[in-house]
Formats: structure tokens, sequence, C-alpha cells
């Protein structure tokens, strides 16, 4: 693997090659500039391509440079060049920035051969980066799009899907798979909150649990929406979703979309989002996975699923219940690992039973939900008393948990103010 430099580091030789490349793209490109661009890119150094790689609108490139009815073949040349001749000169960055572009517009069949060049050539924990690069540039050009929807050739896909299998390395993090819909924010069921309002806690909580419960943080990034919201062909729907949670404070997620033909029926659409999920555990099988959803929408089916069919990768199931469900109920679900919470508190208490979060990170999401409870207008003082009354429960609850030689790391006095 080429020694990578980051994308904003100065690479001082690299500037004046950027710079004829890119006035070479800047209008019409002839046979002449894509010959021209190919010996700029094949003369630099390791260092040199990688910079260039990082620097260049890759897309616009793949599309300037041609492949002709009678020759020459730039465009195949251009892709035989970095992903056969000088693949090992690109690091992760690099590789993830040439996948992307490849992957925009139609993927045919060279397209595809590259991507497969790409993946094979990336081994270990490498190929684990390269994956969650890919995922984290934003946008519906993710991993799962890639793999499922992007490439066509099944073969290939299976090909690649066994590399990802073989080459896995445990990495003890999580994915954290997350409903919208009255699990992010309030905007089916739940009346109890504004519409639309962001769940005090929620955006704390996916933190926590990404961050991990050591002392070091694990690698941050990993939350996945998984959505009954249909996707379309040109990730319209997606693209909206993703800058939609971005303004409410959520940004650089991974969204699994629905269907069209799985909208009808809390069950069709738990199963379209077990799909989803199991093609994306074949995508990092070096994870485990925790399911953050709600009781309202087929996300108790959902999870009961995941723990059926991948118990040993399925570390938690967390359901916001927005109605109302009994005690007993409730009692014998958390008996097959679904765990029913009335606040993102009472959540990261149950993520801190099973050890999933510190005690310093429950403490965190408690701070979060009670500062952001303030900032809520609601529309009656007694709807926002009930609020704050679940909220002091499951702080009580938490205080409880924690080890009994500290002091509590969230208190609530017996008035019912709070001081953290």
């Amino acid at each position: 693997m080429a020694i990578e430099t980051p994308s904003d580091a100065p690479v001082p030789s690299a500037l004046p090659k950027l710079d004829e490349i890119r006035r070479r793209m800047a209008s019409h490109t002839d046979r002449n500039d894509e010959r021209r661009i190919l010996e700029i890119l094949a003369g630099s150094t390791a260092v040199e391509l990688d910079h260039l790689l990082l620097q260049l609108d890759l897309r616009a490139l793949l599309s300037d440079v041609d492949d002709r009815l009678f020759g020459p073949d730039n465009r195949a040349a251009l892709l035989d060049l970095l992903t056969v001749e000088r693949l090992g000169d690109l690091g992760i960055p690099a590789r993830a920035a040439l996948a992307a572009a490849l992957q925009r517009g139609r993927t045919g069949r060279r397209d595809e051969q590259a991507l497969r060049r790409i993946v094979l050539g990336t081994r270990g924990a490498e190929l684990t980066r390269l994956k969650n690069a890919l995922d984290r540039r934003g946008g519906y050009h993710d991993v799962h799009q890639l793999f499922y929807r992007d490439i066509d050739d099944d073969a290939l896909r299976e090909e690649l899907l066994e590399h990802i299998a073989r080459e896995a390395v445990p990495t003890g993090e999580l994915k954290i798979l997350s409903d919208i819909d009255d699990t992010f924010y309030a905007n089916w069921k739940d009346t109890r909150y504004p519409e639309k309002t962001v769940y005090p806690g929620v955006l704390q909580f996916y933190a926590e649990l990404d961050r991990g419960p050591g002392a070091a943080p694990a690698e941050l990034g990993d939350l996945i929406f998984v959505t009954a919201r249909p996707g379309d062909r040109l990730g319209l729907v997606e693209d909206a979703t993703i800058a939609a949670l971005a303004a409410r404070g959520q940004p650089a997620a991974t969204l699994l979309a629905g269907s069209f033909t799985r909208l009808l029926g809390n069950r069709a659409i738990a199963e379209k989002k077990l799909e989803n999920f199991l093609e994306y555990r074949r995508l990092y099988p070096e994870y485990h996975f925790v399911l953050v959803g709600d009781s309202g929408q087929g996300d108790i089916h959902f999870g009961q699923r995941m723990l059926e069919l991948a118990p040993e990768v399925v570390k938690a199931i967390f359901i916001h219940d927005v109605v109302a469900t009994p005690d007993a109920a409730r009692r014998e679900l958390a008996l097959g690992g679904v765990r029913l919470f009335d606040t993102y508190v009472g959540a990261a208490s149950d993520a801190l039973e099973l050890g999933l979060l510190g005690p310093e990170g429950a403490a965190r999401v408690a701070a979060a939900a009670l500062a952001a409870l303030e900032t809520i207008t609601f529309p009656s003082d007694e709807g926002r008393r009930a609020r704050r009354l679940e909220l002091d429960r499951d702080v009580a609850r938490l205080n409880a948990l924690l080890p009994a030689a500290a002091e509590p790391l969230v208190q609530i006095e017996a008035q019912g103010a709070r001081k953290t």
C-alpha cells in the first residue's frame, strides 16, 4: 500500500501536472489531450499520483477521456493504468475517490472490472477502510448501492462478497442501524412531541454507541439509517432524506431505503428492512450490529428477525415505544432480546447494562437529553411536564446503575431541578 498523504497536504512537484491536466480538461478534450493526460499520470511518482487523484474531478476525467470506435482506447488505458499498473501506489482515500467516480452514472462492464480490481486489490483492515470511506462520502452512492444496484453481474458481486468475507478482520465495533420516523424524530404515530421534533438525546445516543464503552473511542461514522421510505433510480429520495437529517444535526449518515412494493403493512416494511440488513451484513462481516427503532411501524418484528437470523452479530435491539406498550408485553419482549424505552436516557441505561456504553457515555446522553428538552416548544405545559417526568424517571434509573463508589454523573434534586 502506498504511503498516504492528507488530501490538503501540498505536493509541490505535482502542482504543474495538476494545472496542466485541469487546463486540458477545461474545454473539449481531444485525443492529443487524452494522450498527454495519460503521459502525465503514468510519469508521476507514487506520491504525485496519489495526490493528483485526490485533487482532480475524477468523474469528469473518466467522462473526458474516451474510447473510440477505431482507437485509441484511452479510457481503457486510463483504467488499466490506475487499477492494474499503479493501484499499489494509491492510498485508500484515492482508491475510494476512484471507485466513487466509477460508480456515478451508468456502470458498464469495463467500469465493473475496474471496480473489481480495486476491491480485490485491497485486503484486510485496508478493505474495511475502503468500504467505510465510500460510505462516508455522503449521498446515496454508498457501498450498498455499489454492490447491490450498480454492479449488475451476479457472479462478480458474489466474487467480491466472498473476498470481503475472506479478508474480514474483526473490528470489535458496532454498526448502528436506525429507523427515522418516530425513532430519530416525531413523525408518524408519536403525538407526545411537536411534529418533526428531534428526540432529546438521540444524537448523543448515536454518538456514544459509535464511540463505544472504552476509554479510547472507536472510529466514528458507523450510523446507518434503515427506513421504509422508498428509494428511486436517481437517488433523489435518498439524497433529500440525508439532507433533511443533516439539517437536523445528523450529518454524513448512510441510508438504506425501502421499496414502493413494500409500503403496505408493517410486516412487509420489516421484511424489506431485514433484506437490506442481510445484504449490508455481508458487506461488513467484521462488525457487530445494533438496531434503534420504534414500536409504531414493524421494527419490533424487524429486530426479532435480526436476532433470529444473525444472533452472533446482533448485540442489541432498542425500540422507542410510541404506542404505550403494556409492561407485561415489554417484559416478554425483553426476554427475547428486544428492549423498549421511553426516552433516550432509558435507552442509554439499557446500553450501559449491556456493556455497549460506559458510565461517562451514558451520562453524556442524559445531559444532552435534559438540555434538548428545554429547547422544545410544546403546545401545552402539561405536555412538557409529562416529558420531563419521563426523563426524570429514566435519569434516576441511570444514577442507580452507576458504580456505587462514584458520584452520580447526573443528579436530580427533589424539587425537580437538574444539575450535572
